[in-house]
């Protein structure tokens, strides 16, 4: 055994495949269910823009593959400037699954890209899983290492697309109803159109909404909404 082994991170609760809403992405969610459950890609590498859920994916990954059971371990690199220490990826190797968010942020640091190629074949070598999360495809991220570069795009790529505006408001009321509370299709449509459309904001926006309801004991008319965030602009 090695003789580090990395510390437990700390699963959030509710980003699981069935509080994902998945819209146009649902190819996206068979594949990763399918690489879980061993009929599928064992490497998938997904990729898109801030604000699309690829973290609640592999935060998903992760509780669906501690169901089978399996070993599973997240990490997030979340900036170029303070990457942790590679000595994280010790022992990662003996997990039967491996999600790594923000990969792109190793590129150009040569002791990191070094240190992930080697955990990359010794996990390989034990035919683990391991599903990785960037911005970019993985073509254009600037990796120095060529060996590297070549096995992020081994396996599958799978690029995170926008929900539809229809989308986007069903995915609304969606997390509006597993929070709690019922919003209206106008009152969903309205914020779409005035306020950040990235899921991580119109959740965080959901949660300043639902507390307003609470307090005041009542649904989230549109004009409701237009009075409460007239006081919290």
């Amino acid at each position: 055994m090695a003789e580090q082994l990395p510390v437990n991170f700390e699963f959030r609760a509710n980003q699981t495949f069935m509080d994902f809403f998945a819209g146009g992405n649902q190819e996206i969610i068979a594949h990763l269910q399918q690489c879980l459950d061993g009929t599928g890609e064992q490497q998938i590498f997904i990729w898109g823009e801030s604000g699309l859920g690829k973290s609640h994916l592999l935060q998903a990954c992760c509780h669906q593959a501690h169901q089978y059971p399996m070993d599973a371990f997240y990490f997030s690199l979340n900036s170029p400037t303070s990457l942790p220490d590679p000595a994280i990826l010790t022992g990662l190797d003996q997990f039967d699954l491996v999600c790594v968010d923000n990969i792109e942020h190793i590129a150009g640091d040569p002791v990191w890209e070094q240190a992930f190629f080697n955990f990359f074949n010794l996990h390989r070598s034990h035919n683990h899983k391991l599903i990785l999360s960037a911005s970019y495809a993985p073509p254009t991220i600037a990796i120095i290492l060529p060996d590297l570069q070549t096995r992020l795009n081994w396996g599958l790529t799978l690029k995170l697309n926008h929900l539809s505006e229809d989308d986007s408001i069903k995915a609304l009321i969606f997390k509006a109803k597993q929070m709690g509370f019922e919003i209206s299709p106008q009152a969903g449509r309205f914020l779409l159109t005035h306020y950040h459309r990235d899921l991580a904001s119109l959740w965080n926006l959901l949660d300043t909404l639902d507390r307003a309801s609470l307090a005041a004991k009542r649904k989230l008319t549109l004009p409701f909404v237009k009075k409460i965030l007239e006081h919290t602009a």
